[in-house]
């Protein structure tokens, strides 16, 4: 697997951020995709936070390090400064408390890597504005009673909230998923990327 082999268009944005041979730390890694790449193709040492168990035995049958753990309970059995980068890909909207999760990320990594759904695309407002229904599509695929979104933010809102809580943005990769995987937006992001990449650190 290779970071072109990557399914979502996220995690190949942040296979190419991250350098080879950094300490990675995945919150909410989900069944490991991402972490195994990092790992067999950067030279990276990779630790896994997540939640679910089915996830967790899929990343240790690829040999990854997953401990189980609640994200808004924080991330206390992680040292300070303990790697190089922390990853949150499409878990920040999910948490009950995404201000400490995103606390913890610039408290135990020197950098932070937050991909998320960016509710304020064009096709969001105008299907919404046309049908008057919350809209389903590639980036968005659930229906509102079954959506794990619980924090649904534009890409204007998010950079307020990170501002907000002590981030510095480093790096914004908007990007719009297509068919073939997905392409980088250069211009109004908040309206035409479907999702975006924040590098952060701490201020």
């Amino acid at each position: 697997m290779t970071p072109e082999s990557l399914e979502r268009a996220d995690h190949r944005a942040i296979c190419r951020l991250v350098p080879e041979g950094s300490r990675v730390l995945d919150l909410g890694c989900g069944d490991g995709s991402l972490l195994q790449v990092l790992r067999d193709e950067k030279g990276a040492f990779v630790r896994g936070v997540e939640l679910d168990l089915g996830d967790i035995a899929r990343c240790v049958g690829k040999g990854l390090s997953v401990i189980q753990a609640d994200l808004d309970e924080g991330l206390a059995g992680f040292p300070d400064d303990s790697f190089d980068w922390v990853i949150m890909s499409q878990t920040v909207q999910v948490l009950r408390n995404p201000q400490l999760a995103v606390h913890e990320m610039l408290r135990v990594g020197h950098h932070g890597a937050i991909s998320f759904p960016n509710f304020g695309h064009w096709s969001v407002r105008g299907y919404l504005a046309v049908t008057g229904h919350m809209p389903v599509n590639a980036a968005l695929p659930y229906e509102w009673y079954d959506t794990p979104n619980i924090h649904q933010t534009t890409i204007t809102d998010f950079r307020a909230f990170l501002q907000a809580n002590g981030a510095v943005i480093e790096r914004e990769v908007d990007l719009r998923v297509t068919p073939s995987g997905g392409r980088e937006v250069g211009f109004w992001p908040n309206m035409l990327a479907d999702s975006a990449v924040m590098v952060v650190r701490r201020a």
